[in-house]
């Protein structure tokens, strides 16, 4: 029955990475599907063939407790992740801080315009708020993120005067790092704008960064592709805490 459920969740893991791949999110993440499929099948054909009884005790509860300990750790740092999917922020910030996210021919990908979307909500009901689009530009993108946020605010009829562009930064750490550089001081009211399980790592790198009041604002995200994210952001947190982004 356990090697059949690891079949069972292998196939789960190949479908999804494919059902990934088609969205073209220009991340290659998608591989980790594959390669825990990968696993899984490994794991079952031992199981079925009685080669996980002929392993090495000690190399069997070394396994079992890495597992054991992986899994705490993921479900812990999922739970820091959930425990901001709806904030709201506060009114009256004085700046926006928008991440980026990638850009395609046709204009912000899709989690990209969830993000520019709670962004131009806000800004319209807050209108002393200055905002600040921030992200460079990859190799698969036609214009800096920065440059293709501040186009799509500015038609949805946000003041350009209102928006600050970033566009050197590759990353959450630097968005947030350049962004802190354009404001220039960390007495201000600052608000994160990013997809709902992307909050948690922006909001804490911003209070690393020293910001003394930042709070975060959750955009929404495709639920079909959540789970994805939800596993790419946890190696997020764990990469920032490895490299003392988070101190």
């Amino acid at each position: 029955m356990i090697s059949l459920f690891c079949m069972l969740a292998a196939l789960f893991c190949f479908a999804y990475c494919v059902v990934v791949f088609m969205i073209r999110s220009g991340s290659r993440f998608y591989l980790i599907w594959a390669a825990g499929g990968i696993c899984l099948v490994v794991l079952a054909g031992m199981l079925h063939f009685g080669l996980w009884d002929k392993t090495p005790l000690v190399l069997r509860r070394i396994f079992c407790v890495l597992v054991a300990a992986g899994a705490a750790l993921f479900v812990i740092v999922e739970g820091c992740i959930i425990s901001h999917y709806k904030d709201k922020g506060e009114e009256n910030l004085d700046y926006l801080i928008v991440l980026g996210a990638q850009m395609k021919e046709n204009g912000p990908s899709a989690v990209l315009q969830f993000r520019l979307d709670a962004a131009c909500d806000y800004l319209q009901n807050n209108a002393d708020t200055i905002c600040i689009v921030s992200g460079g530009q990859g190799r698969n993108e036609p214009c800096s993120e920065a440059e293709g946020m501040y186009a799509y605010l500015t038609q949805k009829g946000i003041a350009p005067e209102r928006i600050l562009r970033e566009d050197r930064s590759t990353d959450t750490s630097e968005n947030i790092a350049y962004s802190a550089q354009l404001i220039g001081r960390k007495d201000v009211s600052v608000g994160i704008v990013t997809n709902n399980f992307h909050v948690f790592r922006g909001l804490y790198l911003a209070k690393a960064a020293g910001f003394e009041s930042v709070c975060g604002i959750a955009a929404r995200s495709n639920v079909y592709f959540q789970l994805n994210n939800m596993v790419r952001e946890f190696f997020g947190i764990l990469k920032d805490f490895a490299y003392g982004n988070f101190s």
